[in-house]
């Protein structure tokens, strides 16, 4: 009987003695900078997408457009 408590009590000591020492295996996270070099993903221009294919006069027309009806002034008096 005091063997097989023995034995649970090793076996629970070296299983939480492992899990801590799981913990120690942290690889620091440090970012490896090259001066003056963007490493980051190149944004698109914002009239690139679907709706517009790259014509940029049509996206500035719709933008004026998105933020005159956005203008509460505007909504009322007409």
């Amino acid at each position: 009987m005091m063997a097989r408590i023995t034995r649970i009590a090793t076996l629970a000591f070296g299983a939480m003695a492992a899990l801590m020492l799981a913990g120690c295996g942290e690889r620091p996270q440090v970012i490896d900078y090259k001066q003056g070099t963007y490493q980051g993903k190149p944004d698109d221009l914002p009239y690139a997408a679907a709706p517009f294919n790259g014509d940029k006069d049509k996206w500035e027309r719709d933008i004026r457009n998105r933020t005159q009806n956005q203008n509460e002034y505007k909504r009322i008096g007409s």
